[in-house]
């Protein structure tokens, strides 16, 4: 039986972030690796200026600390959201230069091409390198957080589970989470309705595998495995959606959708419902019983449901030989941070696992949203502790 390593976890919202990050880093003088993206969305400027003014009343020295600031290219967006992209970059520069430097590290978005399959190993290989690039700065460092506030989701997912990976070699030791003492925190300005009004669209021809997922469902050994895939539903994701059943769905999948239920917008689960009725309802047949709600607000909660249930399929299907698990997260940074935990806790670790485990992502080309719906988020800084000094035994 897999164990599911975040049984207790820290776990912080609201005024509940500051005294977190008062706790952490007291009596002591962090070295501190702050990994955030140079992206439109303001959400990341509001994180960090939380942050550094809680180092800053609360008398907190680091030792040394620096910005490694993700520039993702090859987007297309308006002129006014290209702007915005460079005036969080600068605004990002000035805040931290106050405790430590900046460094840059780019990592490229697919472009669109003719030859599929060739672009999908570029894709992939490009962010796989971008991955390994962060990972090996990451030793040197006590403290490391990954603010996924302005990051698109398939880079945050990818360095969520690939310093998960590097922090934690083996999940099935005890003190696994301890992780040597190193404390990895995810950061995360979350406001569900702007994350409805970012619209998505011309999902990429090609499909990028998240580092360390790539290869479940080319295994020779499991294509007879029975197909579990769960669709992680967030608005304006359609043609996300549509791409991944065409191409990577089979006719005889067991459909798992996952919705957010309680939430903010107590119809929103209905929303959603009633968005992709035709797709999943209609044509696909998804029985109304196979649906899973999950708290908005509580990635841990999402971890947990997620992880039992691919779990539960596990050990149902194995007489059958074994099971292919798919997951596709389209939901909002709280909700896809869990599935990411959910994820990571049920990867393969040896050749003789009865499952494979797939995350494939049609990344856009195109994101939009106005100046305005930015400007107006107030969004809630959540923080996730997931490895370190408070998880030793």
């Amino acid at each position: 039986m897999t164990q599911m390593i975040w049984q207790q976890y820290v776990y912080r919202r609201g005024n509940e972030v500051p005294e977190l990050w008062d706790s952490l880093f007291k009596k002591r003088k962090p070295k501190l690796l702050y990994i955030a993206g140079q992206g439109f969305d303001v959400r990341v400027i509001k994180v960090m200026e939380k942050f550094l003014s809680t180092l800053d009343e609360v008398g907190i020295e680091v030792e040394n600390a620096k910005l490694l600031l993700i520039e993702v290219n090859g987007y297309e967006l308006s002129d006014e959201l290209k702007k915005q992209t460079e005036e969080n970059g600068k605004q990002l520069e000035a805040l931290f230069s106050s405790i430590g430097s900046i460094s840059r590290l780019p990592i490229g978005a697919p472009e669109s091409s003719d030859d599929d399959e060739e672009n999908d190993a570029t894709a992939t290989q490009i962010l796989t390198a971008g991955v390994r690039s962060v990972i090996a700065q990451i030793d040197q460092y006590t403290d490391i957080i990954l603010d996924v506030s302005s990051l698109p989701r398939v880079v945050y997912l990818s360095l969520l589970v690939g310093i998960l990976g590097k922090l934690i070699p083996d999940k099935n030791k005890p003190d696994a989470l301890y992780a040597n003492g190193i404390n990895f925190q995810v950061l995360v300005g979350e406001d569900p309705n702007l994350d409805g009004q970012i619209k998505s669209e011309d999902p990429s021809n090609e499909f990028i595998n998240i580092p360390g997922f790539s290869s479940a469902l080319n295994l020779e050994s499991a294509r007879d495995w029975p197909f579990v895939w769960f669709p992680v539903l967030g608005e304006n994701r359609s043609g996300q959606l549509d791409k991944i059943i065409s191409e990577k769905v089979q006719g005889n999948a067991e459909v798992c959708p996952v919705l957010p239920h309680p939430s903010k917008n107590p119809r929103r689960a209905d929303s959603l419902i009633l968005e992709y009725r035709e797709t999943l309802f209609e044509r696909m047949g998804v029985a109304t019983t196979n649906v899973m709600y999950t708290h908005e607000a509580h990635p841990f909660e999402t971890y947990r449901q997620m992880f039992k249930a691919m779990e539960r399929y596990r050990i149902s299907f194995q007489l059958l030989g074994g099971c292919r698990l798919v997951v596709t997260p389209l939901s909002s940074k709280l909700m896809t941070l869990g599935v990411g935990l959910a994820c990571f806790n049920m990867k393969p670790q040896g050749q003789d696992e009865n499952h494979v485990l797939a995350i494939p992502y049609s990344e856009p080309h195109r994101y939009s949203v106005t100046g305005a719906e930015l400007k107006a988020s107030k969004p809630e800084i959540f923080s996730l502790l997931l490895t370190g000094s408070a998880y030793e035994a």
